[in-house]
């Protein structure tokens, strides 16, 4: 299955916007989509509180399902279980439920209210998934694990260690889902059980009939690197994965990406089931997930808007249809976005272009290329300014117009360009994503530059 994943602890888009941009997904060569909706779901009752005030109503949860399944793409929900869970736990009702006091990311598996907030979670979003046959719990990056009270207490009195005390955990979820919702199948992230010896994963029985958990492998850093093996796993014995492969670079997930095509899909990985309780761990199944980040966790700033990201996300699906990025590839890339041209190396595109959100594309494109520079090169490098309109003469309101007129027209016309092109932007930006995306945004990557053109011509006139 060839899944693209849309994370929305960033940038959530509008349902409206998905309607468009799922034929394409599946024209490209998707299957599924997983979706990690944190606060964007509808949560009701005493989870009220964890929604977005933009959060999907239920009639949006509906239609996104019937989209998709519309376009033949399965919908696989993912609900964070362990750690990444700072929508829930920056909350002071559910801060009792923190590993470590002070940190949000993940939760105490100790506390007796812990796995019933869990199940009342997980029953809530599959009541709105009737029709999925798989759930991703996460799992992944549980910080700080073992540093609670609870937890120390908990292997020193058990001689246990953080590998026994998470699949504990992990397992006790398991069994809920399986115990509640049968043939569900559920998914997870590796990084954790990496680090856990092969014996301890054999006995922890994972993938049972009881629990019937399926680690998925992922490695955000890669670059055709091996992926670690299991502690005490010995070379060439089969493992969960062999290798993650990627096709597009991956930019720094806390870091907001450039416009380009090879900057903006985060790993490609291959997916595989192992069965930690054959005598060799096998991989009798297999899964790609594509994942354009938008937000590295729910505290970081935004990194990423699915409009930018599609170009890169469409090569890297076409490069999994056909095995590489071949020319049958590339023209299936192009006839569907309307590009006339992409060039990897350089980590460009030609064309209008004709996919959902281009016009943000393009935009993003100049405000990468060119906002920063065009409004530095005018406060920095013009002499009459720096000569005659320093932040001393500002501040005091001292200068001379005659001089300050030799650059006020090419100022006053930079800055009238610029609003004139936000507004644009904005007018965009808002027909994709809810006030609270369009404001981040342009806060984060427009303002810092803008404000000070702002203020330059505010004193100048």
């Amino acid at each position: 299955m060839r899944l693209v994943h849309l994370d929305l602890k960033g940038a959530a888009p509008r349902v409206s916007y998905l309607e468009q941009v799922f034929p394409f997904l599946s024209q490209l060569g998707a299957n599924g989509i997983l979706i990690e909706y944190e606060d964007m779901f509808p949560f009701k009752g005493e989870l009220e509180i964890l929604r977005s005030p933009y959060a999907y109503s239920e009639e949006d949860i509906e239609q996104i399902q019937q989209l998709a399944q519309q376009h033949k793409l399965e919908v696989v929900p993912l609900v964070q279980t362990f750690g990444h869970v700072e929508f829930i736990l920056k909350h002071e009702k559910y801060q009792h439920l923190r590993e470590v006091e002070r940190f949000p990311n993940s939760f105490n598996p100790h506390a007796p209210s812990t796995l019933a907030l869990l199940k009342s979670i997980l029953a809530q979003v599959m009541e709105k998934h009737r029709r999925s046959t798989w759930i991703h719990i996460g799992a992944d990056e549980v910080f700080h694990l073992g540093e609670g009270m609870d937890s120390k207490s908990w292997m020193s009195r058990n001689k246990g260690d953080v590998g026994t005390m998470y699949l504990k955990h992990i397992k006790e979820v398991l069994g809920f889902l399986t115990a509640q919702y049968w043939g569900l199948r559920v998914l997870m992230w590796d990084d954790m059980l990496r680090k856990i010896s092969v014996g301890a994963l054999r006995a922890g029985c994972l993938s049972s009939a009881h629990s019937r958990g399926r680690p998925g492998t992922w490695h955000a850093w890669c670059w055709q690197e091996p992926m670690p093996r299991p502690v005490g796993m010995r070379a060439g014995e089969p493992q969960g994965s062999s290798c993650c492969w990627h096709q597009c670079q991956c930019p720094c997930p806390a870091l907001p990406a450039d416009s380009g095509i090879a900057k903006h899909v985060s790993p490609m990985v291959w997916f595989y089931a192992p069965d930690f309780e054959a005598e060799h761990i096998a991989a009798p199944e297999a899964m790609v997930w594509l994942s354009p980040s938008c937000r590295y966790d729910h505290y970081s700033v935004l990194c990423e808007l699915l409009p930018v990201s599609i170009p890169s996300l469409a090569i890297c699906l076409q490069t999994l249809v056909n095995g590489g990025f071949t020319e049958e590839a590339k023209r299936k890339v192009l006839d569907v976005l309307g590009l006339e041209s992409v060039q990897l190396e350089q980590s460009t595109c030609e064309g209008r272009g004709a996919f959902p959100g281009v016009e943000i594309y393009h935009m993003v494109e100049q405000v990468n290329g060119h906002l920063k520079e065009s409004i530095l090169k005018a406060l920095e490098e013009e002499s009459a300014i720096k000569g005659w309109f320093s932040p001393y003469h500002r501040k005091r309101q001292f200068g001379n117009p005659r001089n300050m007129e030799s650059f006020g027209s090419k100022v006053l016309k930079l800055h009238e360009d610029w609003e004139s092109f936000v507004r644009d932007l904005r007018a965009q930006l808002e027909r994709v994503y809810f006030p609270d995306t369009v404001e981040e945004w342009l806060e984060e990557y427009i303002n810092p530059y803008l404000d000070q053109l702002r203020a330059l011509v505010r004193d100048y006139r």
